[in-house]
């Protein structure tokens, strides 16, 4: 309580100081709070990156089946959806397929992670799917495993 001293009456409210302490903690919670949310999005983003790359496992059985073979098969329009869908998710431009085209009787896809620029998901035809650091496969690549 303050109290006037001209007159001894009471006088009620908070001090600008009071006032500054209150917002200066508000923000503080507020930028904890914000961090906190940015990376549960990312996980989040990856999450769908991963399970749209998982998808694509299926798909590639399919248009085996199909075609009895996997050459073209990162051609192919549910595919390309796929990828595309997954490129889109992530912003990095950085989704890799590799098909029968490029390795006799394998297909690999590999995608950049959101949360961490040096992390990459990586399925491939003989059953593997692995986060790795750094990217494990490429267009030119003599195998299409994750590695």
């Amino acid at each position: 309580m303050r109290y006037n001293i001209s007159n001894m009456k009471k006088v009620s409210g908070f001090t600008l100081i009071e006032l500054l302490v209150v917002i200066a903690i508000i923000g503080i919670l507020a930028s904890v709070v914000l961090a906190s949310l940015n990376t549960a999005r990312d996980k989040g983003a990856d999450a769908s990156v991963t399970q749209s790359i998982n998808n694509m496992r299926a798909e590639a059985e399919l248009f085996y089946d199909d075609n009895l073979s996997y050459s073209a098969m990162c051609d192919s329009t549910i595919i390309q959806t796929a990828l595309t869908k997954a490129d889109d998710i992530n912003n990095a431009g950085s989704v890799i397929c590799v098909d029968g085209d490029d390795v006799t009787g394998q297909w690999a896809i590999e995608v950049q992670l959101i949360s961490s620029t040096t992390r990459y998901y990586c399925v491939d035809s003989t059953g593997n799917s692995d986060v790795t650091t750094g990217s494990t496969i490429s267009i030119a690549s003599t195998d299409a495993e994750c590695n």
